[in-house]
């Protein structure tokens, strides 16, 4: 019997400076049925980011028009009925976000992404060296209110050594696709035996 199987909405999340990005395109450098959906930002391009590669990048008048029309409401509908290709697609938003997707696609597999502690969180916002520290410690600050929302996902992966992590990414998208709700072999089954 040939397996068919529907993709998975993977939402990823977690505080700046946890390596979200990185482990997005090692899971996806691995995985070749993972497709990425390209969020918009009002934030300036960090170097090596491509315009519709890695996000789109508007105005804080052209993202609120958006809003205003309801482009991203309406995307995210227009994108959840096409995810089911066999594709896995991944949506990297912020937990707010996340929490909209959970409630517009209960069925999405929510991953939380963090570092061993919250020292290395900050070490790794200096590190990156794209934002004052003024900005530094907003994140940071930000990053203890995402970090209380871990209960509202599925999983969290610690980002510590990367491999590690995108092997446990992996283990969950293998056991997600391997759940009864989504397999349609039992029906099918029930098909073949002429009941």
């Amino acid at each position: 019997m040939k397996e068919q199987r529907n993709g998975l909405l993977l939402v990823i999340s977690g505080p700046s400076g946890v390596g979200k990005g990185t482990l997005v395109k090692a899971l996806m450098e691995r995985n070749q049925r993972i497709k990425m959906s390209v969020s918009a930002t009002t934030r300036a391009p960090r170097p090596g980011e491509i315009e519709g590669v890695h996000y789109f990048f508007k105005t804080e008048e052209e993202f609120k028009a958006m809003v205003d029309r309801g482009e991203f409401l309406e995307y995210i509908h227009v994108f959840g009925s096409k995810y089911y290709d066999g594709y896995d697609v991944i949506l990297e938003i912020d937990v707010q976000g996340a929490m909209k997707v959970k409630q517009a696609f209960p069925d999405a597999v929510l991953m939380f992404i963090t570092a061993p502690s919250m020292s290395e969180i900050k070490s790794r916002l200096i590190g990156r060296g794209t934002e004052t520290m003024e900005q530094v410690e907003k994140r940071f600050a930000t990053a203890f209110e995402e970090i209380k929302m871990i209960p509202q996902y599925d999983y969290v992966i610690i980002n510590d050594v990367v491999d590690v992590a995108v092997h446990h990414m992996e283990a969950i998208l293998e056991a997600e696709r391997c759940r009864t709700s989504r397999s349609n072999y039992l029906s099918e089954s029930i098909e073949d035996t002429g009941r």
